[in-house]
């Protein structure tokens, strides 16, 4: 037996492309794309801080210490990429480190967020995680998040190093972490920086961790 397509061979009117609305959408799409050049200059203008950071995070990864990363939204996707590179490998093949996205474990998220408020969500876990020496890295587009907030003040507490990647500065993230970096363009665009600011992070990091250890040592910590 046959069976008949539900698919119809032709498509409706009302899905036919609009080509004056297509010239209008390639002209928001350009706009976009124009729009990342400001981002990316202005990561170019703080080359020396995204060194900076892997270099040191090479330092504290292969004494032991751990990094924590936490971001809500898109800056959560982007903080779980970091730490996964991390955890992973970045280029060349290497021993993995200690790095944990906040955000990413999903029963203990909605179990804080439920018995101590959203608000508390990070914080609570930087006790938990957290030790002198551990660094961590918070990301936010707006750098007015409270939970962020909540958990840099949580982190100093424990002697724990703070770096915030946010939108245009100075915010209240940015002023309260001990660096920052500052993406001075709209809040997409800030974003798509932070990826670029991560993997040049990592970028900085793996040469520390070969030029300590040796290209064919594996960066064993």
């Amino acid at each position: 037996m046959s069976i008949k397509s539900t698919v119809p061979e032709t498509l409706p009117a009302g899905w036919t492309p609009s080509f004056s609305a297509a010239t209008i959408h390639d002209a928001e799409v350009t706009r976009h794309l124009d729009n990342v050049l400001p981002a990316l200059e202005s990561l170019r203008s703080q080359s020396g801080r995204l060194s900076e950071w892997g270099t040191e995070l090479a330092h504290r990864l292969l004494a032991g210490h751990r990094l924590l990363a936490a971001g809500n939204g898109g800056s959560a996707a982007e903080a779980q990429h970091l730490t996964a590179e991390l955890v992973g490998r970045f280029d060349d093949e290497r021993a993995p480190f200690s790095a944990i996205s906040l955000h990413a474990e999903s029963s203990a998220v909605t179990a804080l967020s439920n018995d101590y408020g959203y608000e508390e969500v990070f914080a609570r876990q930087v006790r938990a995680h957290g030790r002198a020496g551990d660094v961590l890295v918070l990301l936010s587009t707006s750098g007015r998040s409270p939970n962020l907030l909540n958990a840099v003040r949580t982190a100093r507490e424990r002697g724990i190093t703070t770096w915030a990647l946010t939108g245009s500065g100075p915010n209240p993230l940015s002023e309260a972490c001990d660096q920052a970096i500052t993406v001075d363009a709209i809040a997409a665009n800030a974003q798509e920086g932070h990826l670029i600011a991560v993997h040049a992070v990592c970028r900085a990091f793996d040469a520390e961790v070969a030029r300590r250890t040796g290209p064919y040592s594996g960066g064993q910590p």
